[in-house]
């Protein structure tokens, strides 16, 4: 029987709902929603599962041990509690990143220090070698999370961050990651069917994201590779399974429709190269356009997801571009539905009734999903 563990999969604020139907809809065990993120229970080929297909997710940390760590001794024996000669060699190579809250361990930086220090001094005292720290591409990541003088220490078996799919080659201007890209779109009621315009494309992230979503193409097929496939033990048979049956998992869509508008050519330059890379430039047409001036294909009813640029991205006044686009929305597209992911009260500014906004963050910045139907 396959050993379980206990996992904790990372997401932006506000995201944890999604993340939390995404669990469920994968028949994990033990789903539970938590504050930045979600608790499950699961094998090693459930955190592969968890890695290839949750949309939202950030990063999937399995849990290795908790203790109470009061002062550095305590989080020194905390660490060496542990065997770590089954998750990394003696010639590997880690890194360690930690967090601390409303504990007397406050120095995040020390921390990290000490959990490496009980670490390798456990390999130079067994093997009289220890791994060596690499912080770019190490073979075991460790995350060392104190709360209130409790210390929980997780593996990372994502590697890079799994906003990172393997489709994008051209970054843009302050770009969407992702994982919102996808949870705007997931939030937006859209039915995967009907067109779906964003008219402020940038390079093109919500409408890959929705064309793989249609699909129901993984987030992460293209992914070169994830932390978990280093880890000593690992079945790269099983992993060649599940990969084998995502891609046979999804869906032709010759029928959709999603079409991105940008003032930028060079933004659309780059959204072409990125949908070419994804694999869905035949379900995406691009055109050079003014949001603030769009109008609408006659009988498309389609759905509007779109991030509007605020911050760097935007050179002119926030109030006066989101006034001006909700006047359009009203006069131009009636009985359409909108999910937008704007600064935080910027609904107000758009001047459309009924919208219901759920909070997030994007990047640290303060954000609301806005979702409902133009009257």
């Amino acid at each position: 029987m396959s050993t379980r563990h206990s996992y904790f999969v990372t997401c932006a604020p506000g995201v944890e709902p999604l993340l939390h139907a995404e669990l469920r809809a994968l028949a994990l065990s033990k789903v539970e929603r938590q504050v930045g993120g979600c608790y499950f229970e699961g094998t090693n080929r459930d955190a592969m599962m968890a890695n290839l297909w949750l949309r939202t997710a950030v990063r999937v940390l399995q849990r290795v041990v908790r203790f109470a760590a009061e002062d550095e001794t305590a989080l020194y024996q905390g660490v060496q509690s542990v065997d770590w000669s089954q998750y990394v060699s003696a010639k590997g190579t880690l890194a360690v990143d930690a967090n601390a809250k409303e504990s007397r361990l406050d120095h995040t930086l020390f921390v990290a220090q000490r959990t490496k220090d009980a670490i390798c001094d456990q390999f130079r005292a067994k093997t009289g070698e220890r791994p060596s720290v690499d912080k770019e591409d190490a073979d075991l990541s460790i995350v060392v999370h104190l709360v209130r003088d409790r210390c929980t220490l997780l593996l990372d078996t994502s590697g890079d961050s799994l906003h990172k799919r393997g489709w994008r080659k051209v970054q843009g201007r302050a770009p969407l990651a992702e994982t919102l890209a996808a949870a705007l779109v997931m939030h937006s009621g859209w039915d995967r069917k009907q067109p779906l315009v964003d008219p402020f494309c940038g390079s093109g992230t919500i409408l890959v994201e929705a064309a793989w979503i249609a699909a129901n193409h993984a987030p992460g097929l293209l992914r070169n590779s994830f932390a978990f496939q280093r880890l000593p033990g690992h079945d790269e048979a099983l992993w060649q399974r599940l990969l084998a049956d995502a891609r046979a998992a999804v869906k032709p869509t010759p029928k959709l429709r999603l079409v991105g508008l940008d003032v930028d050519p060079k933004a659309l330059g780059g959204a072409r190269e990125n949908a070419v890379n994804a694999g869905v430039s035949e379900r995406i047409d691009l055109e050079q356009g003014d949001a603030l001036t769009f109008d609408p294909r006659p009988g498309w009813n389609a759905a509007i997801v779109s991030n509007p640029p605020y911050g760097e991205r935007i050179g002119r006044d926030v109030e006066r571009q989101l006034q001006s686009f909700g006047k359009l929305l009203a006069a131009r597209c009636s009985g359409s539905r909108v999910a937008l992911l704007l600064p935080s009260g910027g609904a107000n500014w758009l001047g459309l009734p009924n919208l219901t906004n759920t909070p997030l963050a994007n990047g640290g910045i303060p954000c609301d999903i806005s979702v409902g139907e133009v009257p």
